[in-house]
């Protein structure tokens, strides 16, 4: 269950909360997917005989890429790799960008998921956020890509944004589960220091919500999730009769996924790589026929704590038995009894979840386990 990354470090503005890698300035974009092109050129040994089952862009906003760009590495990902026959490929779009004509050229290139990034049906919220769309252009772009034949949607939200109540939250939810797209994420506000709302929180003009509030917003998105019939398969991620994220879900088992662009990462065996976050000095390499990355080996540790940090997160947990067998580590059993009593752990027939409470505490949780 390989995947191909393809990261596209571009966007119109910049949201408030991002950290990721991407460029405001859009003059380049022609010559950076010519490098992404030929990086997929000559990284393409590195899947092996792996055949891809998902492709996804990413980014940064791939949504501004013309139909023709997207098509040209594709193609090019068809003739270099084995592609599975019906293979998830899916698209990161703003809403602003969806019209009904460049849906149909989407549709003509091969992408067959979206991923939409919503965040917000809340106009205050939208500009706190400073997200270029509105939450009438959100609508309007699920329905019309909907009525293109895009079945297979994926909507992003974000909770725990400072609110005197729950009451935005909720109608954000209700918004959503009115559209009932077939998968959805919800991830919670993280002030990173080197964004906009980072800056303003260490000068005290933006005041995050606290961990009480956020806590009891995730409590809110699992009660009503499950009353409305997705299954919370991972911790933000929500589907509907199983129509999970094979992409992501490759990730969360530990699969191997190449990644290509500035600031890609990639994974196959023991060893990780990531690409140079700097666009010129990316494309400067590439056209040099050098991939400019750095890469680390992962030892058997790091490796264990990989896994258990990832299954974890999902519905479908740790299978002990892999744990020992494929990384040589079982955690403690003191350990596991400790969350068991605690009633962050569930155990069964060798696999070991989070319970709904321990969800809210993961990270504290799993590291309790981890090989040190």
């Amino acid at each position: 269950m390989a995947g191909l990354y393809i990261h596209i470090p571009f966007c119109r503005k910049a949201c408030h909360y991002c950290d990721f890698h991407f460029s405001t300035t859009l003059q380049f974009v022609d010559r950076l997917i010519r490098s992404i092109g030929r990086e997929m050129e000559i990284q393409c040994d590195y899947m092996g005989s792996d055949t891809l089952s998902s492709i996804y862009f990413g980014g940064g906003t791939p949504s501004l890429l013309r139909e023709e760009q997207i098509a040209v590495l594709l193609e090019k990902a068809f003739h270099l790799f084995e592609v599975e026959e019906k293979a998830e490929i899916t698209l990161e779009a703003n809403p602003d960008d969806l019209s009904r004509n460049y849906l149909d050229g989407l549709k003509r290139c091969g992408i067959n998921r979206l991923s939409i990034g919503i965040q917000s049906f809340h106009e205050p919220h939208l500009r706190t956020l400073n997200r270029i769309h509105s939450a009438a252009e959100a609508i309007n772009a699920f329905m019309t890509a909907h009525n293109a034949g895009f079945t297979n949607i994926t909507l992003d939200l974000i909770y725990g944004i400072p609110a005197e109540n729950h009451d935005i939250w909720h109608r954000d939810l209700d918004r959503l589960f009115q559209m009932r797209p077939a998968h959805f994420s919800a991830y919670c506000l993280t002030i990173e220091p080197r964004t906009v709302l980072g800056n303003w929180t260490r000068h005290h003009k933006f005041h995050p919500a606290d961990d009480e509030f956020a806590a009891r917003q995730y409590e809110i998105l699992m009660e009503r999730s499950e009353q409305e019939g997705y299954e919370a398969y991972e911790i933000s991620n929500f589907a509907l009769e199983k129509q999970y994220s094979r992409h992501n879900s490759a990730y969360w088992l530990h699969e191997p996924y190449l990644g290509l662009g500035p600031g890609a990462h990639s994974f196959r065996h023991n060893t990780r790589q990531s690409n140079i976050s700097n666009n010129y000095n990316y494309m400067k390499s590439i056209e040099a026929g050098i991939v400019p990355y750095t890469s680390e080996a992962l030892d058997r540790r790091d490796l264990a704590n990989e896994y258990l940090m990832t299954s974890l997160r999902t519905a479908r947990g740790c299978d002990l038995r892999r744990l020992k067998e494929r990384y040589g580590y079982h955690p403690p059993g003191k350990r596991i009894e400790r969350g068991i009593q605690e009633g962050h752990l569930l155990l069964e027939s060798g696999i070991l979840r989070l319970s709904r409470r321990g969800r809210l505490l993961a990270d504290s949780v799993t590291a309790d386990l981890f090989w040190v």
